[in-house]
């Protein structure tokens, strides 16, 4: 069954994705669409936005689904209940975090953005990142005591930040950086990375 994940030619909420359908093995198109995306393809999306997943003539719709979707085969989803929940919920807020960058990421006045920045590079990435340290700390050096679908989604949503915010926010924390390291250089992901090449805002 032809599978297809479409998304921008930008690393974002799809990258996660990406590292691990390459991780898992899995045969997929990487269909990347510009940001003028043409109104009769942006109204043929269910929710209206991207990432998108197809397998065969089924659509699935949000990132988090997506990602726990195409690991649901693998080692990457905890047998244990209470270990799912735990990873879930780091998922969750992780993407907490994300929705302070967007509005950042959106800004169009250079003042505002300016102000908006100093305030997630002085407060917020270490209001998230010291408990996501933490918690990593605590477990292993993972969300749930071993590695799952959920630390790929921090270091996707590590890399974004950093290339939106022009930083390496992960160089503060050990266990984060630990976690993001150990991803790029997974089987699979480690080849598609630098066949892929560094990512650029203005494409």
């Amino acid at each position: 069954m032809a599978k297809k994940l479409h998304y921008f030619n930008l690393n974002g909420l799809a990258e996660p994705i990406r590292y691990i359908l390459h991780y898992t093995k899995q045969e997929f198109e990487d269909v990347r669409h510009g940001f003028d995306m043409k109104k009769e393809v942006k109204d043929k999306l269910p929710y209206g936005q991207l990432p998108i997943y197809e397998e065969g003539e089924r659509i699935l719709t949000q990132s988090l689904a997506i990602a726990k979707y195409v690991a649901r085969n693998s080692d990457l989803i905890p047998v244990d209940p209470w270990v799912v929940a735990v990873v879930e919920g780091a998922a969750y807020t992780i993407y907490d975090f994300w929705l302070k960058i967007v509005p950042y990421v959106k800004e169009q006045d250079p003042e505002k953005k300016k102000e908006l920045k100093k305030h997630l590079l002085e407060e917020t990435i270490d209001f998230f990142f010291t408990r996501f340290e933490k918690h990593l700390q605590e477990n292993g050096g993972y969300f749930g005591g071993k590695l799952t679908w959920v630390e790929f989604i921090l270091c996707g949503i590590v890399e974004a930040s950093n290339l939106f915010l022009d930083t390496e926010l992960e160089k503060k924390y050990p266990a984060v950086e630990a976690v993001v390291e150990k991803i790029r250089n997974l089987p699979g992901v480690k080849e598609y990375i630098e066949k892929r090449g560094p990512y650029v805002i203005d494409q």
